[in-house]
């Protein structure tokens, strides 16, 4: 397809069309790439900075997805109760504050790895209470019917924040420290904030609560485990979510220490993995229409399983050369979020799809808590087993275990026949 024809597709895009979607598209954009800043400059301030060990990095990805244990279930019911919009508001001012003391306390020499750990926490609560928001809301603009091509635009602005991102990132990090391009982030959430705060589309005010909040949190989980497809999707994306936080507490310190990367070297290998969230997002469509959400989620979590096998096999001097071995990190990186992406977002699509608006909040929030419930005991697990087998051994449990998520999922569930 040639960029006039894209072009004039975008212009006859009926959700482009719309003042209020092109907004929340653009905070979504500025809130990516500031993630991706957060990212790299965050766990190198532990790792390189604090000199945190491998077990003091898995607390710290433990930290970040305590949130979703702690509020998950209780955020779902208080979304149905609330507008969306005001919670993404106060979600996104709270995380930029947070960030912005991480700066402060370098400068003034009080940094120290519990105060990333109160920093990662927030960052985690902001995800839970505004991740949650964002994605009724997005519900709320689009409608059902507009839920794949809304989600494959946002894939495909993730891919090109994965796609720069990272090498801004690894070069702010490398030009100004870890701490102050933190601060970058910081005004990339002001200005969200300031636009989100222009949306016109006025929700519909929620019904006043007919039952207790408990009893609110307890239907949601009924609800999900008595749905198949939703209950499949969770003990799958369970089971991922382990695998991922486990990968996500040792690969800066893989990166930086096994393979003896800088920040900047860090930060353009990981680029890479910005075009294979491009890929996914064009692969995305196609893929779904002809094999259904399913299937579409089971290539996702194979071609993930490719990444994280590959990973802990990559040499500190691939072919006597440091270059080459950066290379095949960026190129493992390439499949791992490919594979991430088409598992993450067909998935997002189908549990929205199989739910009735009145229970959309608590799906979400349910979902959260089920799925990633798992993560602190993933990444404080791969930090210990780093910590006694060494970094590389530590994601070598993390590739046999994805091995055995794969097979598992392919032969002994039904989720490569769901479709839409």
């Amino acid at each position: 397809m040639s960029p006039l024809v894209f072009l004039r597709q975008l212009r006859h895009d009926r959700q482009l069309r719309d003042p209020d979607f092109r907004r929340f598209w653009f905070s979504s954009i500025l809130t990516n790439f500031g993630a991706q800043i957060t990212l790299l400059a965050l766990p190198i301030c532990a790792a390189l900075l604090l000199h945190a060990t491998p077990a003091e990095m898995g607390g710290l990805a433990a930290v970040g997805s305590l949130p979703f244990l702690l509020f998950g279930l209780p955020t779902g019911v208080l979304l149905e109760r609330s507008r969306r919009l005001p919670v993404m508001l106060g979600s996104d001012a709270m995380v930029a504050l947070s960030l912005a003391s991480i700066p402060l306390a370098w400068w003034q020499g009080w940094l120290s790895i519990h105060w990333v750990y109160a920093v990662q926490f927030v960052i985690g609560t902001g995800y839970v209470v505004g991740g949650g928001a964002e994605q009724v809301f997005l519900t709320f603009l689009v409608g059902r019917e507009g839920l794949i091509d809304a989600q494959a635009k946002f894939g495909a602005t993730e891919s090109a924040s994965r796609l720069l991102g990272p090498g801004i990132a690894g070069l702010l990090v490398q030009a100004l420290g870890a701490p102050f391009a933190i601060l970058c982030n910081v005004g990339g959430f002001a200005v969200s904030i300031w636009n989100l705060r222009q949306i016109r589309k006025q929700e519909p005010a929620p019904h006043p609560p007919q039952s207790h909040l408990l009893r609110d949190m307890l239907d949601g989980l009924s609800f999900v485990w008595r749905h198949p497809t939703l209950r499949l999707l969770a003990w799958v994306s369970a089971c991922w979510h382990l695998l991922f936080y486990g990968y996500t507490a040792l690969y800066v310190l893989f990166a930086t220490r096994v393979l003896g990367m800088s920040p900047g070297m860090m930060g353009t290998a990981q680029m890479l993995g910005g075009v294979g969230v491009f890929v996914a997002s064009m692969l995305l469509k196609p893929l779904t229409k002809r094999f259904g959400s399913g299937a579409t989620t089971v290539i996702g979590l194979c071609a993930s399983a490719i990444g994280f096998v590959l990973m802990p096999a990559i040499p500190h001097e691939l072919f006597g050369s440091p270059t080459a071995s950066a290379v095949a990190y960026a190129i493992v990186v390439f499949w791992l979020d490919c594979g991430a992406l088409l598992f993450f977002l067909p998935y997002l699509a189908l549990r929205q799809r199989v739910t009735p608006d009145a229970l959309l909040g608590r799906m979400t929030s349910t979902m959260r808590f089920l799925t990633v419930a798992t993560a602190p005991l993933g990444a404080a697990g791969a930090g210990m087993l780093g910590e006694h087998f060494g970094v590389r051994g530590g994601l070598g449990f993390v590739a046999a275990g994805a091995i055995l998520l794969t097979v598992g999922t392919l032969l002994g569930t039904r989720l490569r026949h769901v479709k839409d």
